[in-house]
């Protein structure tokens, strides 16, 4: 059996998670990513049936049922994880209809998943009922989005426009747009539920006053939503309090999703 420490996917989880860092999108504790991966892949590197012991989810996912996740700790430092991934780090199976996790590598010190873990559970059920390629969710603290939602409109439609218009790309990259949640407590079912619902219509939810959820078909596509969206929520908070003298037009939009073949959401442009 192959090294686990040597593992693509944790090799992988490792340098995102690292570089989040770096861009100071996850301070202390702050943030999370959770990866479903095959049970193939993980049988390369781990005997699937020691396992290590049960942790009690706190909810339910019938869909996720015998699925494997590789998910970043309770608790834990994202500048850690590069210097012990066993410590801040677990390969979970989730079993008994999503009400049991259990642990089969990593979490060395005794710890367990994130605190989000219902909403990244939640999140990933419904991801997959939309589009089955969907393997990440990626929850962490931008500062120009999340300062972005105590100066603008918190209407979704409303919001994703005005990032639409930052960048030119941003239709292309996210053209379903960006869902945006009012304030809500963290770490509970009821934002879990109200995050999955959005998911089921984009792959970025915006917790107001919080951070943003992201959900892709790998590390790369994930990272690069928050990253675009980000960097839009940036030009707008240098330019919000000045005056608008340019902008691109609805008109410009429609020819960026004729050029690119996107489809922008329905109804959200004129």
């Amino acid at each position: 059996m192959k090294d686990i420490m040597n593992a693509p996917f944790l090799v992988e989880m490792v340098r995102t998670i690292t570089n989040m860092y770096n861009h100071g999108w996850d301070e202390r504790n702050g943030g999370n990513i959770s990866w479903l991966l095959d049970e193939a892949d993980v049988a390369r590197y781990l005997d699937v049936n020691a396992v290590t012991r049960d942790i009690p989810t706190g909810f339910e996912a019938p869909a996720l049922d015998g699925k494997y996740f590789l998910v970043t700790g309770t608790g834990k430092y994202f500048k850690n994880v590069q210097y012990d991934p066993a410590d801040n780090l677990g390969l979970i199976r989730v079993t008994d209809g999503g009400k049991n996790a259990q642990l089969l590598w990593g979490f060395t010190g005794g710890g367990k998943f994130t605190s989000e873990f219902p909403a990244h559970m939640m999140s990933h059920a419904a991801r997959l009922s939309v589009d089955p390629a969907n393997r990440i969710v990626m929850h962490c603290h931008p500062a120009n989005l999340l300062a972005m939602t105590y100066v603008h409109d918190l209407d979704s439609r409303a919001f994703t426009r005005t990032l639409w218009q930052m960048c030119t790309e941003c239709i292309v990259v996210f053209p379903e747009g960006v869902n945006v949640l009012p304030w809500m407590l963290c770490g509970t079912n009821e934002i879990g539920e109200a995050t999955a619902e959005e998911m089921k219509t984009a792959r970025l939810v915006v917790w107001s006053q919080h951070g943003i959820y992201g959900a892709g078909k790998d590390l790369d596509e994930t990272f690069g939503l928050i990253e675009t969206a980000e960097k839009a929520a940036e030009i707008y908070m240098k330019i919000a309090h000045l005056p608008l003298v340019n902008t691109i037009t609805d008109a410009q939009l429609h020819r960026m999703e004729e050029r690119f073949g996107v489809k922008a959401r329905e109804g959200w442009l004129d």
